[in-house]
């Protein structure tokens, strides 16, 4: 076969890019609902492992924090998404929000170093700022600290989404058509592989750039923000 051939039986015959439109959309939308889960969840993680008790040590919610988030990292997330699958929402028929709540939380353990770390990176003197004025910690926090934070953690929070696009090639595990698993099926009915699997990783490869050259010209604005 010639290659206009191979991807005519790609994309072209049975109208076969309606399947890769499709299946990135299911990616897509795995992906923001998982970003915007993890963001919350790994915001909350971040405040708790930042929690101290008056003599200055760790409270029973850093503990907890802490236990979460290294068990997250230390598993592998394909692992974790086949045990909400199987096991914790066995009950459930619905592929797109397993999935979401599966990447979700385990975005929630990087997005918690994230958070933490650009709170950690604001000054200490804006929280003795804030309690000087007569604020509690958690409105210093609240209105001063996360604010200023927030400049140093949405570049990172960017990456960790296009990372989240690209986890979600997995699942495939739990029956959803994501667009991996389009190229799959296409390339089984055509029993071509090459040009499935080509397009798919075209289309991931537009995608995520045309995401890191937005994620540029944030952090581009906000270097501006920060120079006047």
């Amino acid at each position: 076969m010639t290659i206009t051939e191979r991807f005519n039986a790609a994309f072209v015959a049975g109208d076969r890019y309606k399947l890769y439109i499709s299946g990135l959309g299911i990616t897509l939308e795995i992906a923001l609902f998982a970003a915007i889960l993890g963001v919350v969840i790994g915001t909350i993680l971040a405040l708790m492992k930042l929690s101290t008790k008056e003599d200055g040590k760790p409270t029973v919610f850093y503990y907890i924090a802490t236990v979460y988030v290294d068990i997250i990292r230390g598993t592998p997330s394909v692992l974790q998404l086949l045990i909400m699958w199987f096991i914790v929402m066995a009950s459930s028929n619905n592929g797109i929000l397993v999935a979401s709540l599966s990447f979700g939380l385990n975005s929630a353990a990087y997005v918690s170093e994230i958070v933490r770390g650009g709170i950690l990176a604001v000054d200490k003197g804006q929280m003795e700022a804030g309690r000087s004025l007569g604020l509690s910690k958690a409105q210093t926090m609240q209105y001063i600290v996360l604010p200023q934070a927030m400049k140093n953690v949405i570049p990172p929070l960017g990456n960790e989404f296009i990372t989240l696009i690209k986890e979600t090639a997995i699942v495939g595990y739990v029956s959803l058509a994501d667009l991996t698993r389009v190229a799959n099926q296409v390339a089984s009915r055509t029993y071509d592989a090459f040009m499935p699997l080509i397009g798919a990783a075209v289309i991931y490869f537009v995608v995520i750039k045309i995401l890191t050259l937005i994620l540029g010209n944030i952090e581009r604005r906000m270097r501006k923000s920060d120079n006047r």
